[in-house]
Parts: structure tokens; sequence; C-alpha cells
């Protein structure tokens, strides 16, 4: 597995690494506990070093399953604190106390084994500039109780604050069909030597090119909220403008995505979503060779399929 710096917080980590929203059974239906540990066990063995989770992610379960199933003293846990469970309804909380207690419940559930590495998860650009939860992640790093901080943004502005604030590592939601607001941001980014992690790689699983125009979601699933229906068959449509990237050794649009993201040097490392030890395969299987990942011509052929199709990315 190659490895990347997430940089400039020392840290080096797998180009691939294993997110664990899908395994919480949180939006994606039920995931046995010994199959999400078999997936984790798997993730490492093949040599996986990064795991993405949250604190809110099946209300800190998968944090004591990480805990429980690395053995890997090098394994970095990305997690993410600001959803308030506790509340009725959850809401948002980045208070300093709200985030020390949120450090000292994590760092209790994962153990002492892991490099313990924590983001602001989708703070406002208000909340990230008033500089309380920014200073109170500085000082947990200070104080070891945190390898390295940053920033889950969902936004080009709280981008540029959080930059601002001096985030070591920022995480996007950054795929073929969705590729700003990074691609906006790349020079700071590089400037600033910010560590860049990739989530929604599959676009919540449009990417894998398994949706007809008519796909629906049940209530329970996030997915039935995210787009409408007429916006869902346009999105379907513009796979059209990524099966070209289908050949040779990239051998299903599934991959092609991947590669999508890993072709960018910026970013530190894709953060996948397998539900299962047979789709974790398949990713790594898919994506094991490279650089490059898509050569320059396929990759200047899907910007002008894109821009014909009126894609807006």
């Amino acid at each position: 597995m190659r490895r990347r710096k997430l940089g400039r917080t020392g840290l080096e980590v797998s180009e691939l690494s294993l997110g664990t929203w899908g395994l919480s059974g949180d939006t994606y239906g039920t995931v046995s506990e010994h199959e999400a540990k078999a997936v984790v066990q798997r993730a490492e063995a093949m040599g996986i070093n990064l795991f993405e989770t949250a604190d809110s992610y099946g209300r800190g379960r998968m944090e004591s399953l990480l805990g429980e199933s690395l053995q890997n003293e090098q394994s970095v846990v990305v997690t993410k604190w600001g959803t308030d469970l506790e509340s009725a309804p959850a809401r948002k909380q980045f208070a300093a106390a709200y985030l020390r207690k949120a450090a000292e419940a994590s760092r209790a559930r994962l153990g002492d084994k892991v490099k313990l590495v924590a983001l602001l998860h989708n703070p406002t650009t208000e909340t990230v500039s008033n500089g309380e939860a920014s200073e109170t992640m500085k000082a947990l790093v200070d104080e070891k109780l945190i390898e390295s901080w940053g920033v889950s943004v969902g936004s080009a502005e709280v981008a540029q604050a959080s930059i601002a604030a001096q985030a070591p590592i920022l995480s996007f939601a950054y795929n073929v069909l969705q590729v700003q607001p990074l691609r906006s941001l790349q020079e700071s980014l590089r400037e600033n030597e910010v560590g860049v992690l990739a989530h929604s790689v599959l676009f919540y699983g449009l990417l894998t090119g398994r949706w007809t125009q008519n796909k629906t979601f049940r209530n329970s699933d996030h997915r039935s909220q995210r787009w409408a229906p007429g916006a869902l068959r346009s999105r379907v449509q513009h796979l059209d403008g990524v099966r070209p990237l289908v050949s040779g050794d990239v051998v299903s649009l599934r991959s092609a995505a991947v590669r999508f993201v890993l072709s960018n040097e910026l970013i530190a490392s894709v953060v996948l979503g397998p539900k299962s030890s047979l789709q974790l395969d398949q990713l790594i299987r898919e994506n094991r060779n490279g650089p490059p990942y898509l050569t320059e011509a396929k990759l200047s052929a899907l910007e002008s399929r894109l821009q014909q199709l009126k894609v807006e990315r």
C-alpha cells in the first residue's frame, strides 16, 4: 500500500483509507459487528493505516470497534467531533468544554495504541473564525491528547476560514462529479502544506454505475433526501461522461472514480466506505496499480466530456 505525507503533520498515511460510516449502520442498513470487525482487520492486514470515523457513528460504537480491532501502533484514526447526540434533537456543539469531553471519550474508546487525529465535524464559518474551537484543538495537540487536528469542511468559506486558523488537515467531499470547493483552493492548500483527505469519492454509491434513472431509496436512507428525483436522473445521465474511462487496467466505473481522486497529488488519502470484506478487496484490487492512476489523455478527455454535458461540479 503506497503512502503519502499528510501535509505538514509529519504523518505518513496509506493513500487508500477505510471510512466507517457505512459500517455503523446509521444510514445504509445494518452491518453485523462481526462483519464490521472483519472489514477493519482486513483493511489493516492489506496495509491501510488510516481509519476515518466520528464519535457520532453508532453513538461511539465505531470508535470502540476500532479500538478493539486495530493492532498496529502506527495506525492513524481520524475521528470527528461536534455532533451532540445527548441533545434533543441532536445539534452541533463546538464549545471548548464539549470538545475536551469528546477528546476524553474518544481516547477511552480507542485506547492508547493508535495515533488519534480529530476534526471539527462540519462547523460553520463563524465557528471556525471565532477561535474557541480551533484554539481548543491546538491546545489538545500541545497537551499530546491528540496527534493533530483539522476540519471536515462543506464549503469554500469554511475551508478558507480553516486555513486561516492554521488547521493542518482538511477533509473534503471530492469525486469525479464534485470537484469544488477543493479545486478552487488548490494553491492555498499547497502553499500552506495542508493535509487533504477526500471522502464521498463514490458519491454515495452513484459512481458504482449501478443505478437506473428511476432509482429510489427508502425513507431511512439519507440519499432519499440528498437528491430530488429530477436531479438524480440528471446525475445518472452524467455518468455517460465518465464511462469512457473504463478501459485497459481500469476495469470498472467504481475503479475509474477512485483513480480520478488518487490522480490529485494534493490528496493524502482517499476514504473508502465498503460495507463488507468483499467490497474492500474489490476496491483495493482494482486500484493497486499506479501512478499514473489515469493518463493525462484520459483526464483531459474527461474534462471535455463533462463540459459538453454541462455538468456542474
